[in-house]
């Protein structure tokens, strides 16, 4: 595993959970009102996603684990190599859910859901952050 790749992307998510934090209007009834918001918000979120999808690969890529075949189980085998908790793993594997729905527009945006992210689940990405540091040090 190559140290650097690893914290090249978490500092990479870290500007993109910073942005987010940045841009997050009073309420979810203005976030649907503005465009320009929604798109910031959601390609940081995707960003942030994919930073972290491309952490959990780089690392397992060094492990004894299977390749996974979804995004979503790169946190699943960090959870078995014991390297993300349970908690952190399920959140994020939830996270690539939102992910597909926000690039493959798979159904219409809730932006009262979205709202409920940036406002109460950036703190999953950093959870995230802080075991993958304890994992590469």
């Amino acid at each position: 595993m190559d140290k650097d790749v690893v914290l090249n992307k978490l500092e990479s998510l870290r500007r993109c959970i910073t942005r987010v934090q940045d841009k997050t209007p009073a309420s979810p009834d203005l976030l649907s009102k503005d465009y320009d918001l929604q798109d910031i918000i959601v390609l940081n979120l995707e960003r942030a996603v994919q930073a972290c999808v491309d952490i959990g690969l780089h690392i397992t890529s060094d492990l004894e684990v299977p390749v996974p075949d979804t995004m979503a189980e790169t946190f699943i085998n960090l959870n078995r190599a014991g390297i993300l908790d349970v908690l952190t793993a399920e959140r994020m594997t939830k996270a690539v859910g939102f992910r597909n729905t926000a690039v493959h527009a798979y159904q219409e945006m809730d932006w009262g859901i979205v709202y409920r992210i940036i406002t109460e689940h950036l703190d999953d990405f950093r959870d995230f952050s802080r075991q993958i540091m304890k994992a590469v040090k």
